[in-house]
């Protein structure tokens, strides 16, 4: 089977890629896992650590062909508020929660989650339905990203302590 251990960033790579892959986000934040790119192409991806594959990056077959990745639109909400302090108020409570969230200059993105949803239009926001590819901060405990579980918390969080009541 084909394998891809190298990642080359977007922009850092040239040529036509022998294939792509469209992937989610949490299908392109992986270590080890078997693909199929759009046009069947079937690879082993096999790297040193889990890595997020960012749209427009390159994956390096063994056999020297490129597979470029593809970042799917998912469904997500694009949040909202009527002023700087808002936002402000409505960010705290998405990052007291963990969401994975994409920070732009004047919306967060998130993932459609209906409570999720209920309680930002509580607090205020404007909650937009979109399809969009999403691509969220990485984590600041995990050097730059790690894998997301929503808003279950099924993670340890001894490291320090907090109130998630809302």
């Amino acid at each position: 089977m084909l394998t891809a251990r190298e990642v080359l960033p977007h922009g850092h790579w040239s040529g036509p890629a022998a294939d792509h892959i469209t992937l989610d986000h949490d299908a392109r934040h992986r270590r080890r896992w078997v693909y199929t790119a759009d046009h069947g192409t079937l690879f082993l991806l096999d790297l040193a650590r889990a890595t997020v594959l960012n749209h427009g990056d390159a994956l390096q077959l063994s056999d020297g062909r490129l597979v470029e990745v593809l970042a799917a639109p998912e469904a997500l909400v694009e949040v909202t508020a009527t002023d700087p302090s808002a936002m402000i108020r409505l960010a705290w409570h998405i990052g007291n929660r963990h969401l994975p969230a994409e920070l732009h200059p004047h919306a967060i993105r998130l993932r459609d989650d209906h409570v999720i949803n209920a309680m930002l239009e509580g607090l205020g926001a404007t909650v937009t339905k979109i399809s969009a590819p999403f691509t969220p901060e990485g984590g600041a405990y995990s050097g730059g990203g790690h894998h997301h579980h929503g808003h279950d918390h099924d993670h340890d969080h001894d490291h320090h302590s907090h109130d998630h009541a809302g």
